[in-house]
């Protein structure tokens, strides 16, 4: 039997054509809301937002590093200036692979793989983004055209002109000025990002870091439109950095050059000041360095070299070099003695060559074996006599010797703008029982009153010392900065000046070194001969190795670097101060035969004019142009 044939439904195939077509329409009505609703979301309500990121990847705000300030001597001589140099930068935005556009640059300069090690290095250092960083300095010609050859393989790499810091003088202000160098990743941690965006050196030691506020100035910037493959096609808005300012030291390179060639290329120190201002004029410490090597990087083998140099170039023997002041401080213990009514200017010591505690068979040497006889102040310090200066500092005991030792700016940072500077050592009985745990001996005392023990100091506040006894207790801070775009640096912190209970105390001491220089049994007395002014000195020799009891002191048994420093401090004209020299020469071994010479010759490069007078500034007969002014 078969089935009917069904007859089809055409009203239902209708319906469910239509449900379908509705729900379609629904569907693409639907689909359509989303999309304007999407539309509108992006370009009504997140219109600024979008815009504001379209308009950053065409325009891009680059920092424009200010220029630095100079660095002048007194006399307006260029020390450190700012000279134009061709670097190569990469931005990594904008170099895609940047690892692999490092390869091509050591490929077509011909470089190390040290050098490449160091191009990353540079590039890894922490950075704001689309900040072009250096990692190539000094580019020759040869170089840059190379670099414009192989230009479509290198995105992202430009050679690009700017200032670097230069330092004229070479070697001859290291040690002050110092010098500049990269930005590390810990001075970037504490630098402003924002004040140093664009900026990739900083000042590393010296005045070039003390004063790096004053010599960065302020950072500009400028609005650029940039393409699609990051090149600036023109420039929308600038806002000019502000310069660095201008610094004129206290230096007079002159003086130093001088001070240079008293030394004769031997190790140590020279300090020049003004005592009457705080002024540093000259500033030595040998061997030096040339500070021009570390401004765009100095090479590990040269660094090696001055490292691991047994002379130490790079060690500022001014202001870290920590030596026994030796009899320089002799002066000032006498100071404190007449201040403390212990001593007058007419107590009188016998001095058998050597000194000895009530109750104690231990021998304290005098420099002199067989003894001075009786001595007075003027006598003990024109001698130096070591007899007379025991007796003394065991009556003022060592609270009182610390206490006026540390008025004298020993133990202490005595300057104004050398972050460098080391504070020294001045021993008292709290800090012996504070580092050594043990208690202060009376024989302690005695040595330290002639400069030796426990006791180090710096050239620098050796100097500082002898000012003090030159302008008679008036503390004027030793400072390199002579003015800051004109204007003087100011001393935020003052130390007391020094007041006696009897003034005329300063004079006594005063005309007992001026017998050290000019009297006829002064330990300098050779050092001033044919001098047209009168000089007030102290000579000193700081042991480098102890001497056993009983024995002499023999040269040639001893290694040239452990034999004695040799130290003298004085200044000049000894009535109307206007220098003070403080010398240490390492090894020197005789202050008054080796130091004093000296410091003489560093006098009268400061006080003689050049046809070998006196200059009339300084008491000396008038110029020629004066003469004849005077006459008319």
């Amino acid at each position: 039997m078969t089935q009917p044939i069904r007859i089809k439904d055409h009203e239902k195939d209708a319906r469910l054509v239509r449900a379908r077509v509705v729900f379609g329409a629904i569907m693409v009505v639907a689909l359509l809301g989303v999309l304007i609703a999407r539309l509108y979301f992006l370009q009504v309500i997140q219109y600024d937002y979008h815009s504001t990121l379209s308009e950053n990847n065409r325009v891009h705000v680059q920092p424009i590093p200010p220029t630095r300030g100079l660095i002048f001597d007194r006399n307006g001589v260029v020390v450190a200036d700012n000279r134009p140099s061709f670097s190569l930068s990469m931005t990594r935005e904008r170099s895609g692979d940047w690892p692999q556009i490092l390869d091509v640059i050591v490929e077509v300069l011909q470089l190390t793989p040290e050098d490449r090690v160091i191009f990353e290095k540079r590039m890894k250092q922490g950075r704001r983004p689309f900040e072009p960083v250096p990692i190539l300095f000094e580019l020759t010609e040869e170089q840059i055209a190379r670099i414009a050859v192989n230009q479509f393989r290198l995105p992202g790499v430009e050679v690009v002109a700017q200032l670097v810091r230069h330092y004229p003088q070479g070697p001859h202000f290291a040690h002050s000025v110092g010098y500049m160098g990269r930005i590390n990743e810990k001075e970037l941690k504490s630098l402003d990002p924002v004040n140093y965006s664009g900026t990739h050196h900083i000042g590393k030691t010296g005045i070039e870091r003390f004063y790096e506020p004053e010599l960065h100035g302020q950072v500009g910037y400028e609005e650029v439109e940039t393409n699609a493959r990051g090149r600036v096609l023109r420039v929308l808005k600038r806002t000019d950095p502000v310069p660095g300012k201008d610094i004129v030291l206290s230096l007079d390179i002159k003086l130093q050059e001088a001070a240079e060639m008293a030394l004769g290329g031997r190790r140590g120190a020279v300090v020049a000041l003004d005592p009457n201002t705080g002024e540093v004029l000259a500033m030595v410490s040998q061997p030096s360095f040339d500070p021009n090597l570390f401004v765009t990087g100095i090479s590990f083998k040269a660094y090696a070299e001055l490292r691991d140099s047994i002379d130490r170039p790079l060690f500022n023997r001014v202001l870290r070099g920590l030596y026994p002041p030796g009899s320089t401080i002799k002066p000032a213990v006498a100071i404190a003695g007449l201040d403390a009514g212990v001593v007058t200017a007419s107590s009188r010591v016998f001095d058998p060559g050597y000194y000895m505690l009530p109750n104690y068979d231990h021998k304290y040497r005098n420099w002199n074996r067989t003894g001075d006889g009786y001595v007075d102040l003027d006598t003990a310090i024109m001698r130096s006599n070591d007899t007379y200066f025991y007796d003394l500092a065991h009556k003022l005991g060592i609270d009182r010797l610390s206490t006026y030792m540390g008025k004298f700016g020993l133990g202490q940072k005595v300057s104004l703008d050398m972050f460098e500077e080391s504070p020294g050592l001045m021993p008292s009985r709290e800090w012996k029982r504070a580092t050594r745990r043990q208690a202060w001996f009376p024989g302690e005392t005695l040595i330290l009153g002639i400069g030796q023990g426990y006791m180090q100091a710096t050239p620098l506040q050796l100097a500082q010392a002898t000012a003090l006894v030159a302008n008679k207790g008036i503390w004027n801070r030793p400072h390199l900065a002579r003015t800051i775009e004109g204007e003087k640096p100011v001393d935020d912190n003052p130390i007391p000046n020094i007041v006696l209970r009897d003034p005329s105390d300063w004079t006594k001491v005063n005309h007992g070194m001026q017998q050290v220089m000019h009297g006829a049994r002064g330990t300098a007395r050779k050092a001033a001969i044919g001098a047209q002014y009168r000089i007030a000195g102290k000579s000193g020799t700081a042991q480098v190795v102890a001497i056993k009891q009983g024995e002499k002191y023999d040269r040639s048994k001893v290694q040239e670097r452990h034999r004695d420093h040799a130290l003298f401090v004085g200044f000049a004209p000894a009535d109307d101060p206007k220098i003070v020299v403080a010398v240490m020469v390492e090894n020197g071994e005789s202050g008054s035969g080796v130091a004093a010479p000296v410091v003489r010759q560093i006098m009268d490069a400061w006080l003689l004019a050049d046809d070998g007078r006196l200059k009339p500034e300084y008491g000396g007969p008038p110029s020629s142009t004066e003469v004849t002014a005077s006459e008319e």
